[in-house]
């Protein structure tokens, strides 16, 4: 089984941050998007995967190289963003003689266990229940509980069941020419090629849909949801550094949970809960909660809360929440 992963996205709903770096290299709870992504794959014995890159895509090029040497990886460039199913058929070559693939889009983080996804006898994917399903691809279900059809951001939804990002195919060749039709004769949603028309039009030459339901859902596009996130992971075992493992800060208070990266010089400040700390970061004389911080960043005299400060960022003299991109100096002192 091989694991397709498109990441060409520019990831607009985060910027100033995904001017100079990719959404999917975002830290969340210690770790970057695609980290959790992966390593969830992985831990079920996928070893084969395409990345389909575009804006920034060396920079995850060279992440996924060296964290993840072990890996058989395919990096396939999209020229020009057109939608998911765009991407796809960009890389289909890579994966047309595949008995199925798992699709899984890279800047979600997903409760879900895998294996159930690959046991599963019939093409699947997973949904969650939402409040607004104005905003996703949304799926329709018939009087058994069937899926019958999947719209893309519907205006008026007739389900509020939502797809959150992950899919397993067996039927290869057959969504290779669906996506292939759709493309030739121009047929897009909403400016783009979209892949719940690709999955609509397998449905419609009989190809049976199982869903399975997650429990948490995460789509890291937005600074609240990435924070909440963030927050969320924090709060589970495994995720948040531990007392043990963390060098006494001069005159510091650590609040848990947090999450703080190596080499970093913290001193006269109080940190936490629920703050995610990069590597090499320095941080004088300030208070910080529920906010995420870069590598490389440097904070003095501050309080922040429910921020999300890039890498190599700037800051001195400020109470306030921020929303700071990369090699961002700010001075307000």
């Amino acid at each position: 089984m091989k694991a397709i992963i498109p990441v060409a996205g520019a990831g607009t709903r985060l910027r100033p941050h995904t001017y100079t770096q990719p959404k999917p290299l975002i830290p969340v709870a210690g770790k970057t998007i695609i980290s959790f992504i992966i390593d969830q794959l992985v831990n079920v014995g996928i070893k084969d995967y395409v990345f389909i890159i575009g804006y920034l895509g060396e920079k995850i090029q060279n992440y996924l190289e060296t964290q993840y040497p072990e890996l058989n990886k395919e990096f396939v460039q999209q020229s020009s963003r057109e939608g998911i199913a765009h991407a796809l058929w960009t890389a289909k070559d890579s994966f047309r003689d595949s008995d199925e693939v798992i699709i899984v889009f890279g800047d979600t983080i997903i409760d879900l266990d895998i294996q159930s996804v690959i046991d599963e006898p019939t093409s699947c994917f997973c949904v969650k229940r939402v409040k607004d399903p104005r905003e996703f691809g949304v799926v329709e279900f018939d009087q058994n509980g069937i899926v019958k059809k999947v719209v893309e951001k519907p205006n008026i939804p007739k389900s509020n069941m939502a797809m959150v990002g992950f899919y397993k195919i067996k039927e290869v060749p057959t969504l290779i020419d669906v996506i292939e039709f759709n493309i030739l004769n121009d047929i897009r949603t909403h400016g783009e090629f979209q892949f719940t028309d690709a999955l609509m039009g397998m449905i419609e030459r009989g190809v049976k849909f199982s869903t399975l339901t997650v429990d948490n859902w995460f789509d890291c596009g937005k600074k609240e949801i990435l924070l909440e996130t963030n927050a969320m992971l924090l709060d589970r075992e495994g995720y948040a550094s531990d007392d043990l493992d963390l060098p006494a800060f001069e005159n510091t208070i650590i609040i848990h949970p947090v999450s703080i990266g190596k080499d970093c010089e913290i001193a006269n400040s109080i940190i936490g809960p629920h703050v995610t700390i990069g590597n090499n970061v320095k941080i004088d004389y300030s208070i910080i909660k529920e906010s995420i911080i870069g590598n490389y960043a440097s904070i003095a005299e501050v309080v922040l809360q429910n921020s999300l400060v890039g890498s190599d960022a700037a800051i001195k003299g400020l109470s306030q929440s921020l929303n700071i991109g990369d090699n961002t100096e700010i001075d307000f002192s």
